[in-house]
């Protein structure tokens, strides 16, 4: 149990460092939910980012009514 939680903290560690490396925790004062969704996914997919995989979230939110 003790190998499966460091495995799991140095994945999200390492995910972490490649969204900061792309710049996703700068406050641009614009959080969508595409750049939300980006900062999630590259965090969550962590050791994959340094091996090409550039995970991308597109999403829409409606509009309210007029």
């Amino acid at each position: 149990m003790r190998i499966g939680s460091a495995v799991v903290i140095i994945w999200l560690i390492i995910g972490v460092l490649a969204a900061a490396q792309r710049d996703y925790f700068t406050s641009s004062g614009d959080a969508t939910c595409a750049k939300v969704g980006d900062t999630v996914l590259t965090v969550l997919a962590g050791p994959l980012n340094y091996v090409g995989v550039n995970p991308k979230i597109d999403c829409e939110t409606p509009e309210p009514s007029k």
